[in-house]
């Protein structure tokens, strides 16, 4: 099913223009990628050389790198989501909360990711960064002339997916990289992409764009 959504793609392998391109890196905080983290994505500590890999070559071609954190509303803020009152029970929607609380050990980056000084953070909260009010990245983006976005991290098929989806639909040219991203399962994970990949994104691997993006130097 991918391969068949792939190969409807006209523009794939299109030229990228670094100096209008971004690395969206989603979740990839302490809270999905640690050992036993009370969110953890085991395969999330798998992506981290591509995602440093990636960030580094896009850096050096005059593109942006924006770290895309979740920062989940308290009990009682005005912007308080109906999603962890449905689908989460007591116990876990105060632990979530709790995990991706502003200031704590698991809100922030895993360390072994490559952030550099001049890197742009952006904080959502909402699966998706761009929801209506969920954060301050289409503004972000659209100040620096930013017309492309690569997106990584994890879950696959959660946040990584709901913000490609939104991406595309705000206009922005979008590339899902698969072996940048990770989910819970394989299962989860080869569904995610595929979904993207119908009408949404382009699907590439790591060496491929990394080729692509130094090609234009």
């Amino acid at each position: 099913l991918l391969a068949e959504a792939r190969a409807r793609r006209g523009d794939a392998g299109h030229r990228i223009d670094p100096e209008k391109t971004a690395l969206l890196v989603v979740d990839m905080q302490n809270a999905f990628v640690a050992p036993g983290a009370p969110l953890e994505v085991e395969a999330a500590r798998g992506i981290v050389a591509n995602i440093n890999r990636l960030a580094d070559t896009l850096r050096h071609a005059g593109g942006k790198i924006v770290w895309v954190m979740s920062t989940l509303p308290q009990k009682g803020d005005a912007r308080d989501w109906a999603y962890l009152s449905a689908f989460l029970t007591d116990k876990n929607r105060e632990s979530v909360r709790a995990s991706l609380r502003p200031g704590g050990p698991h809100h922030a980056l895993w360390p072994e990711l490559d952030r550099r000084e001049g890197d742009l953070a952006c904080y959502k909260d909402r699966f998706s960064p761009f929801s209506p009010g969920a954060s301050d990245l289409d503004t972000l983006l659209r100040h620096a002339d930013i017309e492309e976005v690569i997106v990584t991290g994890t879950l696959t098929n959660v946040c990584c997916e709901c913000t490609a989806r939104d991406a595309m639909m705000l206009n922005y040219r979008v590339i899902v990289v698969e072996d940048a991203n990770a989910a819970d399962s394989d299962e989860d994970h080869l569904r995610g992409l595929t979904t993207v990949a119908r009408l949404f994104a382009e699907i590439a691997s790591t060496d491929e764009l990394v080729e692509r993006l130094r090609a234009t130097e």
